[in-house]
């Protein structure tokens, strides 16, 4: 599956280009199956892109593979709408990987903005994370606070997600003095049990001195 996803827009124009030969040596309908075949693996390559190998790749943790196939979609403005949203919040978080704050926060508000469709309603969630993460580290608490609040809202997709986004919410409590709903935003966080080695580390982090806050 994953050669043909990479080859499709090459099979689709082999195909096109048979149907023609056999439409002109015998006749249309001789080559109706050809001309179907090859146009449904044209409008698959712009229409659906090469989302199942970016993910394939990321999941890997081939992050040059995942980059190289994210650039190499010419047309993403030709993608399925919940396709394309998926395809800037993608590029969103290769943009954070590298710390590039301005591009992963455009290509995220991209993604958001799209809106509609359940592969847009999956991530959404992880989106405004990403977007409120982003917006944190540029100093903006009060937006940083709303978004990921909304993305809560909207439904992260497993524990450690929701893991971070708490520890997030109890950080931002930490800074404003409101000990109380630190601490409430912790014990949500730890109830999760994520296991990514950095979110286990900053809970240990703040579990040393959490303890000996008022509130």
């Amino acid at each position: 599956m994953k050669w043909i996803i990479k080859y499709r827009l090459i099979l689709g124009i082999v195909f096109l280009a048979l149907a023609v030969l056999v439409n002109v040596q015998a006749s249309f309908w001789a080559a109706f199956i050809l001309y179907l075949i090859g146009a449904v693996l044209v409008f698959g390559h712009f229409f659906f892109g090469p989302m199942r190998l970016i993910q394939s790749a990321m999941e890997e943790g081939n992050i040059e593979e995942a980059k190289n196939i994210v650039n190499g979609i010419m047309f993403p403005g030709l993608l399925f709408k919940p396709v394309r949203s998926v395809y800037y919040t993608i590029k969103g978080n290769l943009a954070m990987a590298d710390n590039n704050l301005e591009e992963a926060e455009t290509n995220m508000k991209k993604g958001i903005s799209l809106g509609g469709g359940s592969l847009t309603k999956d991530a959404e969630g992880p989106s405004k994370l990403q977007l409120g993460m982003i917006t944190l580290q540029k100093g903006d608490f009060r937006k940083g606070e709303a978004l990921i609040r909304e993305a809560i809202r909207a439904g992260l997709p497993d524990k450690e997600n929701n893991a971070a986004a708490y520890l997030q919410l109890c950080s931002i409590m930490m800074q404003k003095r409101e000990y109380r709903m630190a601490k409430e935003y912790f014990r949500k966080a730890k109830s999760f049990k994520p296991t990514t080695p950095q979110i286990v580390d900053q809970i240990k982090q703040i579990e040393k001195y959490i303890t000996r806050m008022p509130g």
